[in-house]
């Protein structure tokens, strides 16, 4: 195996090419807003990552196809939130709270996580897989202390990559809480069907309207008949109720098996794949939206817990709560199916 190791002084606004082989290619640039990046390609497409920022993936093309919500942003930006470049085909949210604030809570949008900066980055490479590597030592005076190294492996020949993270808490006494989402903003596709080894029966339309969101009279109606008739969206056939979003949340996913999978078909054989381990990831959301500026389809978002903020997991019993040295690892296998 070998391990290359990112430094700031490797990027510019020229791209570079620090590594190519007869399966991937690797180049480094700098975003007009400073932002550095990292494409990683293979003979089917390509990820562009963020090292130093999040880790996030900010795009995903694979067979000519994008995998990314439509959106606003013509680049990454910086700032101390996801609302502030909200962008990305994946971030991590959470760490110590994740999703959106309810009445009771008080933390950003989406937790601390984000966009936070991270400390190292670099990349790995073995027979068949390159895979980019952060780590992120959060700390406070009277507060929490935890190491979250998060990495994306893609393999050669191949649409699916591997989006993993580990989370240790650095505390030598006390406890800290976990929330965490593996949240994809996947592309809305006209009529796609999505599919799952899950019923339908186990998600549910959600109850709460929360902050960021501003009914109309149009979409209050619709959702009161989504409510009343139980019905789970399979099929995104009906865009003009997209607006404000529509959100669906699984029960407890372990009591339909090891592992879940979520397929969406978008034609010529190709599917949208997202599976993860059930004891890893208990809970399952679903978001739709489509106004003219933002199109999304995230058929499934692996969640330790449903994102209604800290308090509401706290009163479901659904927050992790890691003891001092402890960790916590997650993977979620997604992408481009064929």
């Amino acid at each position: 195996m070998k391990q290359i190791n990112l430094s700031h002084a490797m990027f510019s606004s020229d791209s570079f090419t620090i590594f190519e082989d007869d399966d991937f290619e690797i180049t480094t640039f700098t975003y007009p807003s400073g932002i550095e990046a990292l494409k990683l390609t293979n003979n089917r497409g390509h990820l562009t990552v963020l090292p130093f920022h999040g880790l996030i993936i900010w795009d995903a093309i694979f067979d000519d196809i994008s995998l990314k919500m439509k959106d606003m942003f013509s680049q990454p930006l910086p700032g101390p939130g996801i609302a502030d470049t909200y962008g990305c085909f994946q971030f991590t949210s959470g760490l110590l709270a994740n999703g959106t604030p309810g009445p009771e809570d008080d933390y950003q949008l989406h937790g601390e996580f984000p966009t936070s900066e991270m400390d190292h980055s670099y990349l790995t490479i073995e027979d068949g897989a390159i895979t980019i590597h952060s780590d992120y030592e959060y700390v406070k005076g009277f507060g929490y202390h935890y190491l979250a190294e998060p990495s994306v492996t893609l393999h050669k020949d191949s649409g699916l990559f591997d989006i993993q993270l580990t989370v240790t808490n650095l505390s030598n006494y006390q406890p800290m809480p976990l929330q965490y989402m593996c949240h994809m903003n996947y592309a809305y596709v006209e009529n796609e069907e999505i599919s799952s080894n899950i019923p339908d029966e186990a998600f549910q339309l959600r109850q709460t309207v929360p902050s960021h969101v501003h009914p109309t009279p149009e979409w209050t109606a619709y959702n009161e008949k989504l409510k009343a008739s139980g019905k789970l969206i399979n099929k995104l056939d009906d865009k003009e109720h997209y607006d404000p979003e529509i959100v669906f949340f699984s029960s407890d996913l372990t009591k339909f098996g090891k592992e879940a999978e979520f397929r969406v078909n978008v034609g010529n054989g190709h599917n949208f794949l997202t599976k993860f381990a059930t004891e890893q990831f208990p809970i399952a959301t679903r978001w739709i939206l489509y106004n003219p500026d933002q199109q999304v389809g995230a058929f499934a978002l692996p969640g330790t817990s449903r994102p209604e903020g800290f308090a509401a997991a706290q009163k479901a019993g659904t927050l992790i709560h890691l003891k001092a040295h402890e960790s916590r690892e997650f993977k979620v296998t997604t992408g481009l199916e064929n």
